[in-house]
């Protein structure tokens, strides 16, 4: 089951079903099951605060994935900070809604197990990213 919940933010993620379907096929792709995916959208200061609680890190970051997954069943909360979104999508001069789709599949690609801390890794992460954005946009899955 996927959710889509916001937290001190107003914001409306855009074509939920698509990005539901979107999500079910990337992970089935990915050989993995669904089990419950909470997407919590939420402003700069209060992913800061997450961050800061759970994480010990003082700083801004656009996703905090907590993985809930047994085994091959994906589950997990995937908090998402839509002010760092729209800042990235300026920075790279990419579309608002392209970033969050981006964010998303690399919360999901965390679930599923990728990681990138390391160079070798965020490479592999950037082109699996890639990969599942332009199934998006070719609605291929």
């Amino acid at each position: 089951m996927i959710n889509y919940f916001t937290e001190k933010i107003k914001f409306n993620l855009t074509k939920k079903n698509r990005t539901t379907k979107w999500i079910s096929d990337s992970i089935s792709e990915e050989l993995k099951l669904i089990g419950e995916l909470n997407f919590i959208f939420c402003s700069d200061n209060y992913l800061l605060e997450i961050n800061k609680q759970y994480l010990k890190h003082d700083y801004y970051t656009d996703v905090i994935t907590f993985d809930y997954s047994e085994n091959d069943k994906i589950s997990g909360d995937i908090f998402i900070s839509i002010d760092r979104v729209v800042d990235n999508s300026k920075k790279y001069s990419e579309k608002k809604n392209t970033e969050i789709r981006r964010v998303i599949i690399h919360g999901i690609l965390h679930l599923i197990g990728y990681n990138d801390k390391l160079d070798d890794e965020k490479k592999i992460m950037t082109e699996k990213e890639n990969y599942y954005l332009k199934k998006w946009t070719k609605n291929m899955i």
